[in-house]
C-alpha cells in the first residue's frame, strides 16, 4: 500500500518522498486512517516500527487543513520521556512538515530556557517536550494551551517507568478536554490501560506484534565470557570491519566512560552518552555517531529509546540487562525499518538467571556463540586504575555505581525522603548511606538522576 492511499495531503506526500519512504509500516497503515478520522488512539508496537511517523503525519495533515482559521497558541503537544527522544521527534516532524507552514518548538532541560520561553510566548503550533521542563515553564505562565487540538504521549511505558505519571497528570489537567489524544507505547500493561481510561475518550486500539518480540530482522547471539575478559572480547570483535556502526550498552555511566577510554587506547573512534553528560555533549555524541566520526557509541539505558539512528550494524550488551524489557529496547536500536542488524550479548556466570528469564520472555532460546581466535582462558590482568575488574563493570548494587532506575511516584534526588530512608536503614557507613550516628563522614550529596529526564 502506498502512502497516497492513506489520505495524506500533497504537501506531506512530497516530504515523505523526499525522505525516501515508499510504503508505510504496519503501525502506520493501521494508525494513520484512525487519527485522520478523529479518533483517540492507543498505538502499541515494538521499537523501530515507525511509531513517530504514525502520529506526526496525520497530525500535520489535520493541522495544515485547519491552518486557514485564526491561530490561538499551541495547537499540538507531544510529551516524551527524554531529551534525545524530543530532539528525534522534532527532527522527524520538521522533515515531514517542511512544505507546510508550522511553527515548532522543543522544551527540555539541560539547556538554556530563554529560547524555549520565547517559542512558547510566540505560540508555536507544535511543542515537543519532556514533562519536567514543560511543567516548570507552564507553571510560570509561559505558553497558551487553551486552544490545544492534539495531545500525544509517546513512549508512555517508559514515562511510567521513570516516575512521570504525577507530572503527566498535572499537564493533562491544564489542557482542554475537547482534544484528540494519542498514546503510543511498546507495551500494553495494566498501568497503561489505567491511564488510557483516565486520559483518552473511547480510544481505538492498534497493536502490532507482541511486546516480547524483538524485531525479526535482528540476529541475536550470546557470548559466554568471564567478567574480566569482557573488555578484551569487545576489542577482539571490533577487529571485524563489518562492525562499522556499533552501539555498546553498559549498566553504569562510569562503566561507559571506562569502555570508551579503552576504545580510545585502541584508536577506535568512540563517543559516550549517559546522564552525566551535558545536553551539548550528548547532542555532539549523537551527531558524531550519525556522521561516522565515531564508530562506536557507548551508552547507558537512558539512550535505549532516545536513539533513532539509521544504519546501526550491531548492538552489544557489554553488561547484560537484568530486565527482559530493557533487552528488547536495546536491541531495537538495530534492525530498524526492515533493515538487518546483529545483537551481541556478553553473559557472565552471574547473568545466567537473567538470560533464562529473557528466553522465557521472548519464547525462544538465544544462540550461544564463541569468538574464533579468542583466548577464553586468559588470566585476569593486573588491576589498572580506571579500567577492568568487578568494580568497574559491576551492577549498581554490587560495588559499581548503578544508574538509578526510577519508579512511578519516585522523587528526584534531594527532594525529600532521603533522610527518612537514612533513619530507617540506620544511616551508618556500613549501610552505605552515611550521615547517621557514629558515621565517620557527613553524608555524600546524592548524585541526581533527575535533571537529564526533565
Amino acid at each position: 500500500m502506498p502512502f497516497r492511499a492513506l489520505g495524506l495531503g500533497n504537501h506531506i506526500l512530497k516530504a515523505i518522498g523526499d525522505a525516501g519512504y515508499t510504503e508505510p509500516t504496519p503501525i502506520q497503515k493501521e494508525a494513520i486512517p484512525l487519527i485522520l478520522a478523529g479518533h483517540d488512539l492507543i498505538g502499541i508496537a515494538q521499537t523501530g516500527t515507525g511509531k513517530t511517523a504514525a502520529f506526526v503525519l496525520p497530525m500535520l495533515v489535520k493541522l495544515d487543513r485547519s491552518a486557514a482559521g485564526p491561530r490561538r497558541g499551541t495547537r499540538a503537544l507531544v510529551v516524551a520521556p527524554t531529551r534525545e527522544l524530543v530532539v528525534q521527534i522534532d527532527e522527524n516532524a520538521r522533515a515531514y512538515g517542511k512544505y507546510v507552514s508550522m511553527r515548532m518548538a522543543t522544551v527540555y532541560g539541560g539547556v538554556g530556557e530563554r529560547p524555549q520561553i520565547d517559542a512558547l510566548r510566540a505560540g508555536a503550533d507544535i511543542v515537543i517536550a519532556t514533562p519536567g521542563r514543560l511543567l516548570d515553564l507552564t507553571g510560570r505562565r509561559y505558553g497558551d494551551f487553551s486552544g490545544l487540538e492534539f495531545l500525544v504521549l509517546d513512549e508512555a511505558d517508559r514515562m511510567l517507568d521513570m516516575g512521570f505519571l504525577p507530572q503527566i497528570r498535572q499537564i493533562v489537567r491544564t489542557l482542554p478536554k475537547d482534544r484528540q489524544t494519542m498514546l503510543f507505547s511498546a507495551s500494553l500493561s495494566s498501568e497503561i490501560e489505567s491511564i488510557t481510561r483516565e486520559f483518552l475518550r473511547n480510544p481505538k486500539l492498534v497493536q502490532i506484534g507482541r511486546r516480547a518480540n524483538p524485531a525479526e530482522t535482528v540476529t541475536q547471539f550470546v557470548y559466554e565470557v568471564p567478567m574480566h575478559l569482557k573488555p578484551a572480547l569487545l576489542a577482539h570483535l571490533l577487529k571485524d570491519p563489518q562492525m562499522n556502526m556499533v552501539l555498546v550498552f553498559t549498566r553504569t555511566k562510569h562503566g561507559a566512560d571506562r569502555v570508551a577510554r579503552r576504545l580510545s587506547q585502541m584508536n577506535v573512534p568512540s563517543a559516550t552518552l549517559h546522564s552525566n553528560k551535558s545536553q551539548g555533549q550528548r547532542l555532539r555524541a549523537l551527531k558524531d555517531f550519525k556522521s561516522g566520526a565515531a564508530r562506536v557509541l557507548v551508552a547507558t539505558d537512558i539512550a535505549a529509546r532516545g536513539i533513532d539512528v539509521d544504519g546501526i550494524s550491531h548492538v552489544v550488551n557489554f553488561d547484560f540487562p537484568p530486565h527482559p524489557e530493557d533487552y528488547v529496547h536495546r536491541i531495537g536500536r538495530t534492525g530498524r525499518a526492515h533493515a538487518v542488524g546483529d545483537a551481541i550479548s556478553f553473559v557472565t556466570p552471574e547473568d545466567h538467571g537473567a538470560l533464562r528469564s529473557l528466553e522465557r520472555f521472548i519464547g525462544r532460546g538465544v544462540v550461544r556463540k564463541r569468538a574464533e581466535g579468542f583466548d577464553y582462558g586468559a588470566a585476569a590482568p593486573p588491576r589498572q586504575p580506571g579500567f577492568g575488574g568487578r568494580r568497574d563493570f559491576g551492577r549498581g548494587g554490587h560495588g559499581g555505581r548503578g544508574e538509578r532506575r526510577a519508579v512511578p511516584g519516585d522523587k528526584p534526588a534531594g527532594a525529600g525522603g532521603s533522610q527518612r530512608r537514612r533513619r530507617r536503614h540506620g544511616g551508618g557507613r556500613q549501610g552505605g548511606s552515611g550521615g547517621g550516628p557514629g558515621s565517620a563522614k557527613p553524608p555524600k550529596k546524592a548524585k541526581g538522576w533527575w535533571p537529564w529526564s526533565r
